[in-house]
């Protein structure tokens, strides 16, 4: 005989939250709905979890399927559980941030997304669902977690001059910090390699390229290095 389950079962969906870094401010991955409820509507990436697969697994197909970004850092972020956040039934979504350096990393729309594309945080559409509440919730986090974990490097190419690391933190935290301080800082961590590279076609005095060394982290967490900027 089969087991009966008692009570109904809510779908259980995911969502991605993925942010990138260009010139000038922090972008999020929007993709446009081509189907209802809210269709043409911009939303965040994401889908039903089918039966045979986890949570994360679902993510990272939805991400592929809907953008065709994939193998990018990826983190469970917070679940959303309204009652009333799906017209269409009770959903459950687990959602997800994400990080991607925009080198490198094409988008394509797909399947039941009709246009995928980045937009700056501070200049949004009106999202699908809840969706702007998960965003929020995303940007709260990675506000924290950027200042103590070395997070920010996955929105980097591999090489990178310290201005840009500089850049990346300055936008993130939304104020100024002081070159000479920061950079004395983050190099006193002992965590990135000076390579002996400038940076090419720039229209300014071409700059030293480093890159991080996440085994040299790892190590050093081993022995109780915090991490802090």
């Amino acid at each position: 005989m089969n087991d009966q389950y008692e009570y109904p079962r809510p779908a259980l969906t995911v969502d991605i939250v993925v942010f990138a870094l260009d010139e000038k401010d922090l972008q999020v991955m929007l993709i446009q709905r081509d189907i209802d409820p809210f269709e043409g509507r911009w939303a965040l990436p994401g889908g039903f979890v089918r039966v045979d697969e986890t949570l994360e697994n679902a993510a990272r197909r939805e991400l592929e399927e809907e953008t065709g970004l994939k193998n990018i850092f990826l983190e469970q972020l917070y679940t959303f559980s309204d009652q009333d956040r799906d017209p269409r039934e009770r959903v459950i979504t687990v959602a997800y941030f994400a990080l991607v350096n925009l080198q490198g990393h094409e988008v394509k729309a797909s399947t039941d997304a009709r246009n995928a594309a980045w937009f700056s945080i501070s200049d949004l559409p009106e999202l699908a669902f809840d969706h702007d509440q998960i965003l929020t919730a995303a940007l709260d986090r990675l506000h924290g977690k950027v200042r103590y974990q070395p997070i920010g490097f996955e929105l980097l190419p591999e090489k990178f001059p310290l201005r840009s690391l500089q850049h990346l933190y300055e936008v993130i935290l939304d104020r100024e910090l002081d070159k000479r301080n920061f950079r004395k800082k983050i190099l006193s961590m002992d965590i990135l390699v000076e390579l002996n590279e400038i940076e090419k076609d720039v229209a300014h005095r071409a700059a030293r390229l480093y890159r991080f060394d996440k085994k040299k982290y790892d190590r050093k967490t081993r022995k109780g290095f915090n991490f802090e900027v």
